[in-house]
């Protein structure tokens, strides 16, 4: 390199680095005193043992009490996060990244393709469409104009086979309740009346006469967000009439369960209804739409394993199943005589968990091999045609599409790989770029690592670390460890703009493929589940030691998160091994075992759990470990920021609550243990782009402060 050049470079970096300002923790911030919380004296009586109940009452969240106890722990919280010197910098610094087009993959409906599109900073993604390849790109719909503060979000959409129709489903506030509108596609004029009420449904158009959707009876006025919701109902709506002439299809008093959904096949002629009364297997019925009057046949009533209609070519259907497959397997089957007895394997139980999609008349494989995907094409007898070639190891996903499809589009993803969509040949197994990611992030400064360790009692666990290349493992990296573990759900690679925050800091990201979880199919969910339910903190524990002995990090810098079951996960493990960690973020979690199934669809989980009403022992066995329960008075925890929403109606904010207040009755020492409530927000879905910044933003703040670690602004 010339001389003058090199010393221009040199330059240049100097002024970059000195232009870098590094901001230090304070060690001055005044932490508020706790409000007071006052006791109850409500006790339960379970199995002639005697439990506390101090807190019932913030179970009451429309309460003037409640809503008085909320506001002041938000000042104490909001007081705290606004001494934290970077708060500011990083919410800068999250804006910045967030700023950036953003795409889905597109879809065909009619003559248009939609696709969605933020253009950096809006708080809800818009739906787009284009007629033809040339035609004029114009908005369809604009959620972001639905509320004034962008807290009603578009949870859903689906169109008539010919395009010409549109149902479209709102959700206000964050809430699982949903609206459902239907316009004409071609001039977005609204058809009939909106429906309300409805709940964990999808939209399933017959023709254009109307659709079917789920919903739950509306709990009385004044529990809408926690009242439990128990009998699920499958209805048809025929378009301009009134909802409550809507026609019940499945469900009720006389076939009474939980959860409830509806789809129609492709061509239109088979009602696929699954029906089931916990969050895992079920039931598969199926009528055939092409005879009037016909009647609803049950193909599989086991409960216990999971099935769904994936196809079919006139009376031959292609079911996914895992029932005498604990990873999944296709099998084909005559409709006329569809029990299990006469299923025949087209695509076998492999090593790996299957996932499978269908388009352009193939079937699409999506395997999970330790956590990362491999894709393999076959026809419809089954002939494997090929491997897919993805990009990286990672995380592939929407090998979809309509059966006179030529091509498709599929997103690739990991912890350094921003998503990417690609466009997919189905013929030639060409792929090639359609959208890479805008974000602002180097993945060749990055490196993203799977190891395995041991678990308490000798079970091998997969986990990723993601850091700077060339990172020292001196034990001093400030540490992120995130885990799930139930629900038969799989922690698969996905990149995360939030977390470059972390990593440019130097610091380290690590996800732990816990038991309870799918990774390995149903034996490995199964291994996570009632009194197995201690393996998944034992998992995440181990998790922790590893990363302490591998001298990644310390104690001192480790730092606990997960949501919901996740949320469980990290009230058990604080509750635990508080010295193991030195900040846990437990989000919207299941924090009160015992009580869990008495709130909306809680019931529901019980197949991962168990509940208190169960048996002595279940009982028994939930108390050890129910993080509300677990608490002991004279205790130093973790710095503890709790999260929750007062919209979340899947797991209620009475779980954080209750949580929280008992945590800062227990708590001693100088750590903070506050509780961060968001107002007009649910579980998650639909949150806006500025309230997850903010969230994010104090999450990271809080994170950094009390390890003590300095930000350098970038």
């Amino acid at each position: 390199m010339n001389k003058n050049i090199s010393m221009i470079v040199l330059a240049t970096l100097v002024t970059a680095c000195q232009n870098q300002k590094t901001i230090e923790p304070a060690n001055d911030i005044t932490l508020l005193p706790y409000p007071e919380t006052k006791k109850g004296d409500v006790v339960d009586n379970h199995f002639d043992m005697e439990v506390a109940d101090p807190y019932r009452w913030l179970e009451n969240d429309t309460a003037a009490d409640t809503k008085e106890w909320v506001a002041e722990q938000n000042k104490v919280t909001n007081d705290y996060l606004a001494q934290i010197p970077y708060r500011d910098a990083i919410n800068a610094r999250l804006e910045k990244l967030w700023n950036y087009e953003k795409f889905s993959a597109p879809f065909k409906e009619g003559e248009y393709t939609y696709f969605y599109k933020n253009d950096g900073l809006q708080n809800q993604s818009v739906l787009y469409r284009q007629k033809g390849d040339d035609g004029e790109v114009e908005v369809f719909l604009d959620p972001n104009k639905f509320s004034e503060d962008g807290t009603t979000s578009l949870a859903g959409v689906a169109f008539t086979k010919d395009g010409s129709l549109v149902a479209y489903q709102l959700s206000e506030g964050g809430s699982d309740w949903r609206k459902v509108v239907v316009i004409k596609a071609e001039d977005k004029s609204i058809v009939g009346d909106t429906l309300v009420d409805v709940k964990f449904s999808g939209l399933a158009w017959h023709g254009n006469e109307g659709f079917y959707y789920s919903s739950y009876d509306k709990p009385k006025e004044g529990s809408a967000l926690s009242g439990i919701t128990d009998q699920h109902k499958f209805y048809f709506h025929k378009l301009n009439t009134p909802q409550h002439e809507d026609k019940l299809i499945f469900g009720g008093p006389s076939t009474p369960r939980r959860y409830i959904g509806g789809y129609v096949t492709e061509d239109e002629r088979f009602l696929v209804i699954s029906a089931a009364n916990t969050t895992s297997g079920g039931e598969l019925y199926i009528q055939d739409l092409s005879i009037p009057g016909s009647s609803i046949v049950n193909i599989v009533d086991d409960f216990e394993k999971n099935h769904s209609i994936i196809d079919n070519d006139g009376d031959k259907l292609f079911i996914y199943t895992n029932l005498n497959a604990p990873n999944g397997k296709i099998v084909t089957v005559d409709v006329n005589s569809p029990k299990p007895e006469n299923w025949v394997d087209l695509i076998p139980e492999t090593e790996h968990v299957l996932n499978p999609s269908t388009g352009g008349g193939k079937l699409f494989a999506n395997y999970l091999k330790d956590a990362t995907s491999m894709v393999q094409q076959y026809d419809r007898t089954g002939k494997l045609e090929r491997t897919i070639e993805l990009p990286d190891v990672g995380s592939a996903g929407g090998f979809n599409a309509k059966l006179e499809d030529q091509e498709l589009y599929y997103s690739f993803t990991s912890y350094v790989y921003p998503p990417t969509i690609f466009k997919y040949d189905i013929q030639s197994g060409a792929s090639e770029l359609y959208k890479a990611s805008g974000v602002d992030f180097d993945p060749s400064k990055y490196e993203s690592k799977q190891v395995f360790y041991t678990s308490k009692d000798g079970t091998k666990v997969p986990m990723i670390i993601t850091h700077k290349k060339g990172l020292a493992l001196d034990g001093n990296n400030p540490t992120l460890l995130y885990g799930y573990g139930g629900f038969n759900i799989s922690l698969s690679p996905s990149f995360s703009t939030s977390n470059i925050i972390l990593l440019e800091q130097g610091g380290v990201y690590a996800v732990a493929n816990l038991r309870g979880g799918g990774e390995y199919g149903e034996k490995w969910h199964l291994a996570g589940t009632k009194l197995q339910k201690q393996n998944v903190f034992d998992d995440f524990i181990a998790a922790a030691e590893y990363l302490i002995d591998e001298n990644y990090t310390s104690s001192d810098k480790l730092g606990i998160s997960g949501g919901s079951n996740g949320g469980l996960l990290v009230g058990a493990a604080m509750t635990q091994r508080p010295e193991l960690f030195k900040v846990a973020l437990p989000a919207v979690g299941v924090l009160d075992m015992l009580r869990y199934h008495k709130f909306t669809a809680g019931a529901g989980w019980a197949y991962d759990y168990g509940t208190a009403d169960d048996s002595e022992d279940m009982f028994r066995y939930l108390h050890t470990y129910s993080p509300y329960h677990a608490l002991k008075e004279g205790t130093a925890y973790p710095a503890t920021m709790v999260t929750t929403a007062d919209h979340d109606d899947r797991v209620v904010p009475a779980h954080s609550f209750k949580f929280a207040a008992h945590l800062q009755e227990c708590h001693t020492g100088q750590h903070p243990v506050l509780i961060r409530i968001e107002t007009k927000a649910g579980h998650g879905a639909g949150k806006p782009t500025a309230m997850i910044i903010a969230e994010q933003a104090d999450k990271w703040a809080f994170l950094f402060q009390n390890m003590g670690a300095s930000y350098a602004e970038q």
